[in-house]
């Protein structure tokens, strides 16, 4: 340990390049911490398979209008981001189902997600990667 410390200190050059290996490091490392602190739970494209075979969960696409006409999951009820505390009187009879809801990376999807646990729906999950994530799978989209 000696070694290396005399060894950062012989030149700035290699304090920069340690520094630089310790901060990309952590830069990989941040999802897996900031996890437990998201707002929703998210479920692989896996488990988002096996709930909607095993359970028949429905699929609320929070896209904009151009992005689910391009291609959504089959069966997805749209409902912009903007409009969905708007319209939920549309998902009341989904309530006691699961209810996957997709936006085009994930992220937007887990503040919904966490809007909707606030409204007793307690089964609502984001898709982990969002339809980005479904399509990078090789799974099936429907264009409308």
């Amino acid at each position: 340990m000696e070694a290396f410390l005399i060894f950062l200190q012989k030149s700035p050059v290699n304090m920069v390049l340690f520094g630089g290996a310790v901060c990309s490091g952590l830069l990989l490392l941040w999802p897996f911490i900031m996890r437990p602190f998201r707002a929703g739970r998210e479920v692989s494209v896996i488990e988002a398979v096996q709930l909607i075979n095993r359970r028949d969960a429905n699929v609320l696409d929070i896209r904009d209008t151009g992005d689910f006409e391009a291609g959504h999951l089959r069966g997805a009820k749209h409902i912009p981001e903007m409009q969905v505390t708007e319209r939920l009187q549309e998902l009341a009879k989904l309530k006691d189902r699961p209810l996957i809801v997709v936006c085009q990376s994930g992220t937007r999807a887990s503040v919904v997600v966490s809007a909707l646990q606030r409204q007793g729906y307690a089964e609502a999950v984001a898709l982990e990667g969002g339809i980005a994530g479904w399509k990078q799978a090789a799974m099936p989209v429907q264009k409308s």
